[in-house]
């Protein structure tokens, strides 16, 4: 343990627990950093299932801070040198950039069993499944959003997508696209790289029928508080997003669960490890999804969403707009 320790130390990573019953050994890939609200919910449902099944260390690639291609070519294959001193027995790798700059190009079918989670959307990218790799791809519950929306507003012809300026919110805003296309919506894109060029976008967006807030990670000086009081000042028309963290600035979020991912993700890593083969577990999609609204928001813009929505949502009074939540 004491070698394993400092093998880690030199490589950066972090020795989460030991203790398995069997002696097995996982190895949790993210793409991103902690500290990030998502990679930390994914972390916290994999050590939820892993504790006491196996030695578990994690690499993160901190690839949302470091968007860079070299960096992230870099840091995959740090990654695979971990993995060749570590020699896991199952590696579990978290959103697209473990698929993309790891797996695909250095252990496609290799004798090394992988389990993906928080890929956005579709695998086509990868070419999954592999012999040696499974998993569960994320995807936002747009439609039910939309209803949502639909049910708020007497009229819905036009929407802006306001959200960083990093790879995923590309992909995440050609979905958007396509399905609001489908309903007859106009969806204007616009990512942004600083607070002041988001807040400029913002009050641009009023005009448009309702605004859907993409993610804040990315934009580096983002400030919590800043963004929330600006967003009070100057709402006027619905807000929606799909992640937790975007609700002290958004009057309406329907989001993804990360901990499922990562306790799926960790459940089936326990399953190879009792000699499942992944070739045999379906790649599946996320099936739960939280709601919640924010009512300071939607009372400034003289908004009332449907009674339905408002029985099923958190309404978190931690989240009091002004009040700092996670990046």
């Amino acid at each position: 343990m004491r070698q394993k320790l400092l093998a880690c130390a030199a490589l950066g990573v972090t020795l989460m627990f030991s203790g398995g019953a069997w002696g097995a050994r996982c190895l949790f890939v993210s793409s991103y950093h902690k500290g990030y609200e998502w990679n930390d919910g994914i972390e916290q449902g994999i050590k939820s299932v892993l504790k006491g099944e196996c030695d578990l260390v994690q690499f993160d690639m901190d690839t949302k801070r470091n968007t860079g291609v070299d960096f992230a070519q870099r840091q995959g294959l740090e990654a695979k040198r971990l993995i060749e001193t570590f020699k896991p027995d199952v590696v579990i790798v978290s959103d697209d950039n473990a698929s993309r700059y790891l797996v695909k190009p250095y252990f496609k079918d290799s004798p090394i069993p992988f389990v993906f989670c928080g890929v956005n959307w579709t695998v086509a990218e990868y070419g999954y499944p592999y012999r040696n790799a499974t998993g569960m791809i994320e995807v936002a519950p747009i439609k039910p959003l939309l209803s949502a929306v639909r049910e708020t507003l007497k009229s819905v012809k036009t929407a802006v997508y306001l959200s960083s300026d990093v790879e995923t919110e590309y992909v995440d805003f050609g979905y958007y696209r396509d399905t609001l296309a489908a309903d007859g919506i106009e969806v204007k894109r616009v990512l942004v790289s600083n607070l002041v060029d988001w807040q400029k976008a913002y009050v641009a967006a009023q005009r448009a029928d309702f605004i859907i807030l993409g993610n804040n990670a990315g934009i580096a000086d983002w400030d919590q508080a800043a963004a929330a009081g600006f967003a009070l000042r100057h709402a006027q028309k619905l807000t929606v997003s799909n992640y937790d963290w975007m609700v002290p600035y958004t009057m309406l979020a329907m989001t993804k669960i990360p901990f499922e991912q990562g306790e799926w993700a960790a459940q089936v890593a326990v399953q190879i490890l009792a000699g499942a083969a992944p070739s045999g577990i379906p790649i599946t999609p996320n099936r739960r999804w939280d709601i919640s609204v924010n009512p300071a928001l939607l009372a400034q813009a003289k908004i009332q969403l449907p009674a339905h929505l408002l029985r099923r949502a958190v309404k978190p009074a931690d989240l009091a707009v002004g009040q700092a939540a996670k990046p």
